[in-house]
């Protein structure tokens, strides 16, 4: 049976993805920070709870305390962000937390699985991005948001590339989808924006590494 791991998994896309990875029949751990949320979320989809509050540590000093059993993850999601709408040279962008959530989190969640998944010769790496993080579409979105996914997407690149053979590293823009980040007004589901991190969850042997992907469809960084 294979396992996984998805960040912010206690609701919105996070949720949506957990529950289509326990249907494939794998074991799932949810990472959060609100563990109350967590249980019942876990609880509802037949998936294990864990804590995990990526915006509380010293990443320069790398004083992050993980979840053990990312030694056992076979697919790991980096599902886990924020959002502030303030200006990107405000005190309220909260330029910090937004790149320990959405690129220095990752970093050390892949770093650590990465051992596991290469004794194994297998893993799936999934990061959260967005079109807001593409250069292509314009780098959109309020303060620091934007900039965190374009280096959310850039790590993804560079990772791809020392990942052992095996391990697939991709990232992927949900759409605008109804969470509590995208508003009542988003025009997809969660599980309509899970989709695409589902496919690339569960890749073949030769599917594609190092990519950006939305509706199971390239596009531009």
């Amino acid at each position: 049976m294979l396992k996984a791991m998805v960040t912010g998994g206690n609701r919105g896309i996070g949720k949506a993805i957990a529950a289509g990875l326990v249907a494939e029949g794998m074991q799932v751990w949810i990472a959060c920070r609100d563990v109350d949320s967590g249980m019942v979320a876990a609880a509802e989809i037949g998936a294990t709870c864990v804590p995990l509050d990526l915006s509380a540590h010293d990443l320069a000093a790398q004083d992050l305390t993980l979840p053990p059993e990312l030694d056992e993850v076979d697919v790991l999601i980096n599902n886990a962000g924020v959002l502030f709408e303030a200006p990107l040279f405000s005190v309220d962008a909260r330029i910090e937390e937004c790149l320990r959530v959405m690129v220095l989190g990752p970093y050390a969640l892949m770093r650590r699985a990465r051992g596991g998944m290469a004794e194994r010769g297998y893993g799936r790496i999934v990061n959260l991005s967005s079109g807001w993080g593409s250069f292509g579409e314009g780098l959109g979105g309020p303060g620091a948001y934007g900039v965190a996914k374009a280096a959310l997407n850039a790590l993804t690149v560079a990772a791809a590339r020392e990942m052992p053979v095996g391990v697939k590293v991709n990232a992927m823009c949900p759409g605008w989808v109804r969470t509590q980040m995208g508003g009542a007004s988003a025009t997809r589901s969660p599980e309509e924006g899970a989709e695409t991190a589902l496919w690339l969850a569960t890749l073949p042997s030769d599917g594609p590494t190092g990519g950006f992907f939305r509706d199971k469809k390239a596009i531009e960084w």
